[in-house]
């Protein structure tokens, strides 16, 4: 089964330009069987899918995911189980220690996006964890192919999904339309839900996925330039401010975790 495993939607991303209706749309003209929503922080794109499903046939698969921005290493993709509703996922700035703790704890899976890419977005180029690679054992996959990545980029994501035996996804990270389908996963087996492609990942290992795709020339960094270095620095701040903006209500939920907190 052909799926897109890093789909941004308008109900859920602020940078998202594309309506999950046409997400839906393109990626089955391309052939595709299903997508990973992926929002930041965010549930809303698959709450959509929740009101509009019974309009769609089962032709095409959409799963319920989010792309978590941790306080020390980067975005990761995060698939918990369906019916599992965990609020602290859309409470971004925990530690990925934390985040790997929870995660497993409820049966869900989870794996650093765009390892190998920009500084303070991924988990190989942030300060805490540069050079340090021991934490990606605890991982259930890498994203090996990410159509807004370099070929470099990717290159490296795939030496190290390699180096600890990790399966590989791959996905467009889709903002805008025209990159919708870029990067895919084909699994090797069937999914008709969460958990199937969570036991297809714990049993299958390396065998679960193969990914790729095509590249997308038109990235805000790819138009801006060196300016994008400032956007990059900028992120910093936007992300450390935003952990501290939710700091309260991710304390009061990690307690019913039962995290001992330090």
């Amino acid at each position: 089964m052909k799926f897109d495993m890093h789909c941004h939607t308008k109900e859920g991303s602020l940078d998202g330009k594309v309506a999950l209706e046409e997400f839906i749309a393109i990626l089955k003209e391309k052939g595709f069987d299903g997508m990973l929503v992926s929002d930041h922080d965010s549930y809303k794109g698959y709450r959509q899918w929740k009101k509009i499903r019974e309009s769609y046939d089962d032709s095409f698969l959409v799963l319920k995911g989010v792309e978590y921005d941790t306080i020390d290493a980067g975005h990761i993709l995060v698939i918990m189980p369906e019916g599992v509703k965990l609020p602290i996922l859309e409470l971004r700035g925990l530690p990925v220690r934390f985040l790997i703790e929870i995660v497993h704890k409820y049966g869900g899976i989870l794996g650093p996006a765009h390892p190998c890419g920009e500084k303070y977005l991924s988990i190989i180029n942030t300060r805490k964890f540069r050079n340090q690679l021991a934490v990606i054992d605890k991982f259930d996959f890498i994203e090996g192919f990410n159509a807004c990545e370099s070929p470099e980029s990717n290159a490296k994501a795939m030496e190290i999904a390699a180096q600890f035996g990790k399966p590989v996804f791959g996905g467009s990270d889709a903002h805008k339309e025209d990159c919708v389908g870029l990067g895919f996963t084909e699994f090797a087996g069937n999914i008709s839900c969460e958990s199937d492609l969570i036991n297809m990942v714990r049993e299958m290992g390396t065998e679960a996925a193969v990914c790729g795709g095509e590249y997308y020339g038109k990235t805000t960094k790819e138009r801006i330039g060196k300016a994008n270095r400032l956007l990059v620095e900028s992120f910093w701040f936007y992300n450390h401010l935003g952990s501290m903006w939710r700091h309260r209500s991710r304390m009061r939920e990690l307690r019913k975790y039962y995290i001992r907190l330090k």
